[in-house]
């Protein structure tokens, strides 16, 4: 299966310091999948221009990040900008605008798009939770307009993608489905939570309780999510791909093993013949990391 991987060393850029955010993160996975690389697509993002941005961020937050990367402060005590972060997050928003358009024109099948910072707790007005710009959110709106009508976001962070579900909470088409672990940041993403209005019934989410492991997120992902996929009929699919479900992991308390890992993304392939495009999101003990991501293109290329 022909993938792109989509990178740019301006994510080493986006400087975070002492952080569990930070730039080993991406090195470990650039060491980890050398043995890959001659089978990916290597594809540079472009810059996102702020017209698209605002397609999910209101330009007050636009304003806000430029700012914070001016000054090279911090949005809260958990999320900061380095004089390079503004910049660094519009090329992580122009990963997947670049990875739409070569699935479009046909260049690859599925893209995987390791970028920093991460951007699923990225809201509509707020960036928080180490995050900037909702990558994945204005990836689905310039998908929808490619001729993706019908966007399905697969979340299996170990937190709950709050921003991603915002956005499209009222939105029959986008349907996103997210697991992750009960109590743990930012506390959104209750069993209850199934959207409103016109997007009622077009968000799922799957509560894991702390020391969860493998049969009980596979069990989410081979039973739970096939039917959610068959009745929405996605045309593209995109995975907020966080890896900090991992058993080794210091931010979070499941015990999902690499080989877990492995199987969550081929049920996730498996589930539709359409094109992926997966986003890099957490996953804090870097030597995991790079080995989690090595397992993911692994599946990633297979037919």
């Amino acid at each position: 299966m022909k993938t792109a991987y989509i990178s740019d060393p301006i994510f080493l850029r986006h400087d975070t310091g002492a952080h569990p955010e930070s730039i080993q993160r991406l090195q470990a996975i650039d060491h980890a999948i050398m043995l890959l690389k001659n089978s990916l697509i290597s594809i540079k993002p472009i810059v996102a221009s702020r017209t698209w941005i605002e397609q999910v961020h209101t330009p007050q937050q636009v304003d806000r990040i430029i700012a914070c990367a001016e000054s090279a402060s911090f949005i809260d005590g958990d999320t900061l900008c380095s004089h390079d972060s503004y910049t660094a997050a519009c090329m992580a928003v122009g990963s997947g605008i670049v990875a739409i358009g070569g699935i479009v024109s046909g260049e690859f099948d599925r893209a995987f798009c390791a970028v920093r910072p991460p951007g699923h707790h990225a809201t509509p007005t707020d960036s928080m939770g180490f995050c900037l710009f909702n990558s994945i959110a204005i990836t689905a709106r310039y998908a929808q307009s490619k001729g993706f009508n019908r966007v399905m976001i697969i979340d299996f962070d170990v937190h709950h993608g709050n921003g991603t579900q915002d956005t499209f909470y009222e939105d029959n088409t986008v349907f996103y489905f997210s697991s992750h672990q009960a109590f743990a940041y930012p506390g959104t993403g209750m069993e209850n939570h199934r959207g409103s209005g016109a997007g009622e019934g077009y968000t799922a989410n799957y509560l894991i309780m702390p020391d969860g492991g493998d049969l009980e997120v596979l069990d989410i992902y081979q039973k739970d999510l096939p039917p959610h996929v068959e009745a929405f009929a996605p045309d593209i699919v995109l995975v907020s791909a966080g890896y900090d479900l991992h058993e080794s992991d210091p931010l979070a308390q499941l015990n999902v093993t690499t080989e877990g890992i492995r199987q969550i993304v081929r049920s996730i392939l498996d589930a539709a013949d359409v094109p992926f495009v997966f986003f890099l999101e957490g996953g804090y003990d870097v030597a995991a990391l790079g080995r989690n991501v090595h397992v993911t293109l692994e599946e990633m290329l297979q037919d």
